[in-house]
């Protein structure tokens, strides 16, 4: 495994740079992994994984967090047509329970990684965990969805997933409201745990489900 990058600062987004310095020693099929809903207090957490085609790499690609809800779904499309590969997993909220988050995610992402179709030879992790067992080397990167475009790529499949999921289960559970919030632990929602109680969606392992 290669050491966690630092990150030094980089206004003017994500680049293929550090994917096209892998291309040059030899590293054809580079993967970027991202998670989504480490933070909410209920739903699973989605990770996915993009092997971009640096031919056909979509305009516009950024840490999904600093785009829209319209713009994240025109570049998931894009993502999707023009790509390598795309493969995304989810870690339920049994999982999150049973695991604790941070080895929950990390699993999602080793499993995105192992269902990309063509293989990868090189994986680049956001943040500053590398999964264990993948079958390729990988490397962590803080911050990573602002300075690859593979990684921000990942991110924003990995959102619309998990935003895409929340909004079924608001149908499900309607008196939590997560088509707004998606899970997070916003005023209304804690509201609504505190008159109606946890659902089945709800992490146990989180306050304040672990307090009740």
């Amino acid at each position: 495994m290669h050491p966690e990058l630092p990150f030094p600062g980089h206004a003017a987004g994500p680049d293929y740079a550090i994917e096209a310095r892998l291309a040059a020693k030899g590293c054809c099929l580079v993967a970027g992994a991202d998670e989504a809903g480490r933070g909410p207090l209920a739903g699973p957490v989605v990770a996915a994984a993009v092997i971009l085609d640096p031919e056909n790499i979509p305009a516009g690609l950024n840490d999904s967090k600093k785009l829209t809800a319209r713009r994240r779904e025109t570049l998931f499309a894009e993502i999707a047509a023009t790509s390598r590969a795309v493969c995304w997993h989810s870690a339920n909220r049994e999982t999150i329970d049973r695991l604790n988050i941070l080895r929950a995610s990390l699993d999602a992402m080793a499993r995105a990684l192992a269902g990309l179709q063509t293989g990868y030879d090189h994986a680049l992790i956001d943040g500053r965990d590398v999964p264990p067992g993948l079958a390729a080397p990988a490397q962590a990167i803080i911050k990573g969805d602002a300075r690859s475009v593979s990684i921000a790529a990942a991110s924003i499949i990995a959102k619309v997933i998990r935003d895409r999921m929340m909004v079924r289960s608001d149908a499900v559970f309607p008196a939590f409201g997560f088509a707004g919030h998606k899970g997070y632990g916003s005023r209304g929602h804690l509201d609504a745990i505190g008159e109606h109680g946890p659902c089945p969606l709800h992490r146990r392992s989180f306050s304040p489900m672990r307090d009740r």
